[in-house]
């Protein structure tokens, strides 16, 4: 994790039809190459040049939707180029973000249930999904497993592939990430919240529906209200974004039911503070980071109405 964004070599630009620009940043996925597409999409996003429709970044990679009638393909590359050797220059290592404490029931019924059903598709159809995730990472047994998971955050490198859903990559060395492969086929049936992962990458199913990373628990409350119901999506129905920093909590199922009650209440708020993602101290001591954000996580206040009310965030 030695490598930074000015170090990276020039990102690869390809097109697809006659509408899409697609820019690779990096052949793999690192905090390095995420945090330079972050800085990248945001450029762009903040003065958009006519003729551009979305802006989409990803794990190591954007896609932008343009209308070639309005703005030439060959004055698009140009004007991205030009962003991207500005980001490089400017050496830009921070990004203002916020972290949030997700509440997760891990070792549900709920994902118990599907990952029953669905054995067939799996490598060891003879264990759980979170028995064959501690034997992949070499840890003793489940409970295990679990503690790793939630000991770390998790920053969200990219948002999509179904409405709201985060791909989450740990803040922690390559050599010290959590790697699982996928199901040997898809399900075609994943619990609405759960808490996935697949390769590097965990991920929370804003919806119910097809999936094939490994199940490991539920998250407690919504991350996609389309009713915007709950005072978290006052903005936008989305919640997460990228950027974002995710700490996951460990719950049990009385206080998951708990939380299930506020969010039909209507009064669930996230536990949220605002935190700086510095890359350079990120690659230079990610554990040293991690407990700096952790600690002003921690400090705030238990109650979701007082925090929010503390950011200024309530109805």
């Amino acid at each position: 994790m030695s490598t930074t964004t000015a170090e990276q070599a020039q990102a690869r630009y390809t097109w697809g039809g006659d509408e899409f620009l697609f820019i690779e940043v990096d052949e793999a996925m690192s905090l390095a190459a995420n945090f330079r597409v972050m800085a990248i999409a945001k450029h762009l996003t903040d003065d958009l040049p006519e003729g551009i429709s979305d802006v989409c970044p990803a794990n190591a990679s954007l896609l932008i939707r343009f209308d070639p009638e309005t703005i030439a393909p060959a004055d698009l590359e140009a004007h991205v180029r030009g962003v991207e050797q500005q980001v490089a220059d400017d050496h830009e290592t921070t990004l203002q973000t916020r972290i949030i404490e997700i509440p997760v029931w891990y070792d549900d019924p709920y994902t118990n249930e599907v990952g029953a059903r669905f054995r067939k598709n799996h490598q060891d159809p003879g264990a759980t999904d979170l028995d064959f995730a501690a034997a992949e990472n070499g840890l003793a047994d489940k409970a295990a497993f679990i503690a790793e998971h939630h000991k770390l955050p998790w920053l969200v490198t990219m948002v999509g592939f179904v409405a709201g859903l985060p791909f989450m990559y740990r803040i922690a060395p390559q050599s010290e990430q959590l790697e699982v492969p996928k199901y040997l086929s898809p399900r075609t049936d994943t619990p609405k919240l759960t808490v996935g992962h697949g390769g590097c990458f965990a991920c929370i199913y804003s919806v119910r529906g097809a999936g094939g990373y490994q199940m490991f628990g539920v998250a407690a409350a919504p991350i996609y209200d389309p009713q915007q119901r709950l005072g978290d999506f006052d903005d936008f129905m989305v919640f997460f974004k990228p950027g974002d920093i995710v700490k996951f909590r460990p719950v049990d199922e009385e206080e998951y039911r708990r939380i299930e009650q506020q969010v039909e209440d209507g009064t669930f708020r996230y536990r949220q503070v605002p935190v700086e993602f510095d890359l350079e101290k990120v690659l230079a001591d990610p554990h040293g980071y991690d407990e700096t954000i952790v600690a002003a996580l921690e400090a705030a206040p238990a109650d979701r109405e007082q925090a929010n009310g503390e950011q200024g965030g309530t109805k």
